[in-house]
């Protein structure tokens, strides 16, 4: 009889090119089946991704969810648990951003940013490990995260505050085997650099080069698995270098 497969949950996979999607593409790759979710997904992705993950040998569920509304978070892992099995892996790569400073972000801006890029990953973290806690064992849980902030607010602001939510889970949820960590990948072009801005930020660089989706990947692909377990509550910059003296 062929074993099965664990299950991840991953957010912010409605793009050809996007984080979100590689990680899903190497993680079915891994062995994983694969739940991803997403909003307002590109048209026909997700009918040629799902086949592309079939092709990789993961049974898939596709979920298009408002992570903005409260109650998303627990109705996303309930479903993935019905249509494939208990979650065993959570990533979170989906993510609101508009760039805007102190002196021109809307009220309702930075709370739609704090509503997904923090209180969802919240929610999402605690349906987890509550559906996971009937069954202790290896768990676990990545958040992309950065480090951008000036002139970027709103965003920067969530992705700290998800920051410190990624901690507590590591240490509230030891004891049931999950352990939980963020992967800080630095600037990735998908879709929203410019030439001059790729060539800037590479120069920032210490290896001369920007981060790809692959790079962010092979990390989430690392944290997942087995041998990755002792790496718990950190928060990982893998940038090649970004912003180092060079």
């Amino acid at each position: 009889m062929t074993p099965q497969r664990p299950i991840v949950l991953i957010t912010g996979v409605g793009r050809r090119i996007s984080i979100g999607t590689e990680i899903a593409r190497q993680l079915a790759a891994d062995g994983w089946d694969i739940a991803f979710a997403n909003h307002r997904p590109e048209r026909g992705f997700v009918d040629d991704f799902t086949l592309e993950l079939h092709a990789l040998g993961a049974r898939t569920f596709a979920f298009e969810s408002d992570l903005a509304d409260p109650m998303s978070p627990a109705t996303l892992v309930a479903s993935v648990a019905e249509q494939l099995g208990p979650v065993q892996a959570l990533v979170a790569s989906h993510a609101q951003s508009v760039d805007s400073s102190i002196h021109d972000t809307s009220v309702e801006s930075f709370d739609r940013h704090f509503a997904i890029n923090t209180r969802a990953n919240w929610l999402l973290i605690k349906a987890f490990a509550q559906q996971y806690s009937s069954a202790p064992g290896l768990g676990r849980i990545v958040a992309l995260t950065s480090d951008h902030t000036t002139h970027n607010l709103p965003y920067g602001a969530s992705k700290g505050a998800l920051d410190r939510i990624v901690i507590a889970a590591a240490g509230e949820l030891g004891h049931l085997g999950i352990t939980a960590n963020l992967v800080n990948p630095g600037p990735v072009d998908t879709g929203w650099m410019s030439p001059d801005l790729g060539d800037a930020l590479s120069s920032e660089t210490a290896l001369g080069r920007l981060g790809t989706q692959r790079d962010a990947a092979n990390l989430v692909s690392f944290l997942l698995s087995e041998r990755g377990g002792w790496i718990n509550g950190q928060l990982l910059h893998s940038n090649g270098g970004f912003h180092l003296p060079v």
